[in-house]
């Protein structure tokens, strides 16, 4: 069975909540779909702005740090996700790597911590895992001083022979502000989080905090229904039809943890061909794949990071692979410029005081109108962030 290029852009759209702007009754469907990233802080918002009408800073700071309906934590390849907290059992629980499947991509650079310590990475998951229970009690305020605190906590458990290399300088950078018991639990928090013992609090201005589950809640939900499927499911359904190399980049994990999740939504997906190659789409999904989803003509200003663009198969929308680079950076991403689910260029902001400025570069004609329903979104983004649209530079320009 083919699937077009042009029927898998349309089901995406639809499955990303980008097809059309939902009600905010919506909130917790769309950050649930498959999670938003918020990195850089704020990215998640961005998201939620793109795929909800009339949507709020407001609203969405209720829902995430007041009636807490929603989570931040570290999830997939070791991210800031936001995600429904009812569904911790998805987002979190099924990434605990299985003996033999680890490492995960941001604990491979943990070795050489090891061997100056001269203890296994199990060793020192328990104990981190340990001085975890810290939070329970406290919050802590940045990134930085989580690390410190909890490798101070973990120092006091070490045998008194690994306390001064435990107190050295970071190998990492920063070796003036980092030791290396510091980086050991910087490594390690991401599996931390994924046992529900360390979840983002309410920022204090522009730093994070930090405390445990149970005292953010209140007290640690119990987990339904089978989460490694449910997460796999999730998955093909946003990024379908897919690979498992590409939910295995999508993870951030091993080939084996990997194929252990995907393997577990084996019941539940079908094989298909895109352009001649084996590809695999949840089996629920295949009738809109192919009768088609109606694609729209609204356009989107999408943050760097957004979901939709989280993707493996870039090609699917932006065909241009030698504009990928462009989009797609080893860091600083731009915003993307969206119609009809294809990427045809790319945009900037700058905020200077209360106002923001807006650069957007258009790789394709557009009508007049086309650019006014850019001016107009650039405007209620600049207001959704409290700012004034000072600025808003269109070109036509294809790197």
């Amino acid at each position: 069975m083919e699937i077009t290029l042009q029927a898998i852009r349309a089901h995406r759209l639809w499955a990303h909540h980008l097809d059309r702007r939902r009600t905010m009754d919506h909130l917790l469907e769309a950050a649930g779909a498959c999670g938003v990233q918020n990195s850089p802080p704020g990215a998640w918002e961005a998201a939620m702005f793109q795929r909800l009408q009339g949507c709020t800073l407001a609203q969405l700071q209720q829902a995430l740090y007041q009636e807490k309906s929603l989570l931040q934590a570290w999830s997939y390849r070791g991210a800031p996700v936001v995600f429904p907290t009812a569904e911790r059992g998805t987002f979190l629980t099924p990434l605990l790597a299985q003996a033999g499947e680890e490492p995960w991509i941001y604990t491979r650079g943990i070795t050489a911590a090891l061997d100056v310590l001269q203890m296994s990475q199990e060793e020192l998951l328990a104990l981190v895992r340990q001085a975890a229970s810290y939070l329970d009690s406290h919050t802590v305020q940045s990134k930085e001083s989580l690390d410190q605190v909890l490798a101070q906590v973990v120092r006091e458990q070490l045998p008194l022979e690994k306390r001064s290399l435990w107190d050295g300088p970071s190998m990492y950078g920063q070796p003036d502000r980092q030791t290396v018991g510091g980086a050991v639990v910087s490594f390690l928090l991401r599996p931390c989080s994924f046992s529900s013992l360390v979840v983002f609090g309410e920022r204090a201005g522009n730093t994070p905090t930090f405390t445990s589950m149970a005292s953010w809640l209140g007290t640690v939900p119990p987990e339904t229904g089978d989460g490694a499927r449910a997460l796999a499911k999730k998955f093909l359904h946003c990024y379908g039809p897919t690979t498992l190399a590409a939910f295995q980049s999508w993870l951030g994990s091993s080939p084996g943890q990997a194929r252990r999740l995907w393997n577990c939504a084996a019941q539940d997906m079908v094989p298909v061909q895109v352009e001649g190659k084996k590809r695999f789409a949840l089996a629920e999904d295949l009738t809109a794949l192919q009768e088609g989803c109606p694609i729209g003509e609204e356009l989107h200003l999408l943050g760097p990071h957004d979901p939709y663009l989280d993707l493996r198969d870039r090609e699917v929308i932006l065909p241009n692979r030698a504009l990928h680079r462009t989009v797609w950076r080893t860091v600083g991403n731009p915003g993307v410029i969206l119609r009809k689910g294809l990427v045809v260029g790319i945009w900037t902001a700058k905020t200077r005081q209360r106002s923001l400025g807006l650069s957007l570069q258009l790789w394709e004609t557009f009508t007049p109108g086309q650019r006014q329903a850019l001016q107009t979104q650039g405007e209620a983004y600049a207001a959704f962030r409290g700012l004034t649209l000072k600025e808003c530079k269109m070109e036509y320009l294809v790197p």
